[in-house]
């Protein structure tokens, strides 16, 4: 049986999946698995109760997409004050954040002070509305105001580990450790960092720390996982290129891991070319033998390769890279390169679609089915398929796959893949997705689906 959720509906269209909701004056407060969060009732459009809850998109995102919130400000009456001026009605009042600026030059400390928690404020805003860039904009700014202050600076922090910038993430995680050596946010967000930089041991250092701070299941979590794949890969060798580290097991074809580097970088830079995009930070790929991929993802049946932040792909039995493997490969790379892009923010089904047609799929085998299933309008909803697939079963999956796939293909194939790359650049900037299919494509959902089908049916025929 689905555990069941509230499912929290932003005024923006963004919707917020928690284990609970409740109003409470003038703030929503929602459970999540990082514990509880607050959101301003300003921005909420309706909660929507008991719905079925998503679990994440991948079952071994964990440690690398940890749901982290870093601490809030303490509140106080005047706190209270200056938030309430800086964002309501759902919006960021600009001209009262310029007025406390102008204050501020002053230099008086409680000048100071007021500016931080009002740009502070905006940022959380911007940062539940998905606005990550101005987010981290206002977040910076209100660092300037009160650069010695370990929340604000977790705060930076964590909007880069967002952002998987994870090397500017630690230059501020470094500044609130000689600030606050004791925070046990520190190494919290230090571990998340090291271990998306594919720094096993210093990330397990970490968590360890963060545990012996205080204790937190999310973090033992992480910590097991991380310790896991440590142990797996005790005896795995290691090589590197330009853009990847590699790891495999020590009973593996040197050659093959020499040769699956090069298809990576070969990779790399197609898919680099056609998303206009570079991912900031080496990428980490493992191969396994099948069984260590099954002990370790613990992935259904069904998932013949991973990317929860590394690229984790079973080899056993290969001596060499094969025209598959290449593929698998690149549709594994695809993800990677999305993830990084919006910001951990496109739905399964672009992902899916994407990494499909970057790998070469197309929907002609398909089409058939596709088209009879639409026609007797039971097609899914691409609204259903933006969340985790994981609970599908083999033949929804399937099903998942092929109609995701045809809808980015006709994306694709009508305009090219600059569209594809202006939807990415929208979700990365906040939108929901639909909405910025409709600034794209001048389409809703229910158009798309409509067109996918159209186009279907002129190219494949019946």
């Amino acid at each position: 049986m689905n555990a069941r959720a509230d499912t929290i509906v932003l005024k923006n269209g963004r919707r917020i999946v928690a284990l609970s909701a409740v109003v409470e004056g003038d703030k929503v407060r929602y459970l999540t698995s990082a514990g509880e969060l607050v959101l301003p009732k300003s921005i909420v459009d309706h909660i929507e109760k008991d719905g079925p809850a998503q679990t994440p998109v991948s079952p071994s995102a964990g440690a690398a997409n940890l749901a982290i919130t870093p601490p809030s400000i303490e509140p106080t009456s005047a706190n209270a004050a200056v938030e309430s001026g800086a964002v309501h009605d759902g919006v960021v009042d600009r001209e009262f954040l310029a007025s406390l600026a102008s204050e501020a030059r002053s230099g008086t400390p409680a000048a100071n002070e007021k500016a931080a928690v009002a740009y502070h404020a905006a940022a959380q805003l911007e940062l539940v509305s998905g606005d990550m860039e101005h987010a981290l904009t206002d977040e910076r700014t209100a660092l300037t105001y009160a650069p010695e202050n370990p929340i604000m600076l977790l705060h930076v922090a964590y909007l880069h580990l967002r952002r998987s910038e994870y090397k500017q993430a630690l230059e501020y995680l470094e500044r609130a450790q000689r600030i606050a050596p004791e925070n046990p946010d520190v190494p919290k967000l230090a571990g998340w960092a090291y271990y998306g930089m594919n720094k096993l041991t210093q990330a397990v250092a970490e968590w360890r720390r963060a545990l012996a701070l205080r204790p937190d299941a999310e973090v033992q979590a992480a910590l097991e996982k991380a310790q896991r794949d440590q142990q797996e890969e005790e005896n795995y060798r290691e090589n590197e290129s330009s853009h990847f580290t590699l790891r495999y097991s020590g009973g593996a074809e040197p050659g093959l891991a020499r040769e699956v580097l090069r298809a990576l970088e070969m990779h790399f830079s197609a898919i680099e070319s056609e998303l206009s995009y570079t991912p900031p930070e080496p990428i980490g790929v493992i191969l396994y033998t099948r069984q260590a991929f099954a002990d370790i993802t613990r992935a259904p049946g069904w998932v013949g390769a991973l990317n929860d932040g590394r690229i984790r792909v079973p080899v056993q039995g290969l001596t060499q890279l094969t025209p598959e493997l290449s593929r698998v490969l690149k549709h594994e790379l695809t993800h990677s390169f999305v993830r990084q892009k919006t910001r951990a923010a496109a739905p399964t089904w672009v992902q899916e679609g994407l990494a499909q047609w970057m790998e070469g799929k197309r929907s002609g085998g398909n089409a058939p089915l596709l088209l009879r299933v639409y026609d007797a309008k039971q097609a899914m909803p691409l609204g259903d398929l933006e969340g985790s697939w994981l609970r599908l079963s083999n033949e929804i999956a399937g099903y998942a796959y092929a109609w995701a796939l045809a809808n980015m293909e006709y994306i694709v194939q009508i305009d090219g893949i600059s569209d594809v790359d202006r939807i990415l650049d929208r979700i990365a900037a906040g939108r929901t997705t639909e909405r910025a299919v409709r600034e794209v494509l001048h389409s809703d959902y229910n158009d798309l689906m409509q067109s996918t089908a159209q186009y279907l049916r002129r190219t494949y025929g019946n």
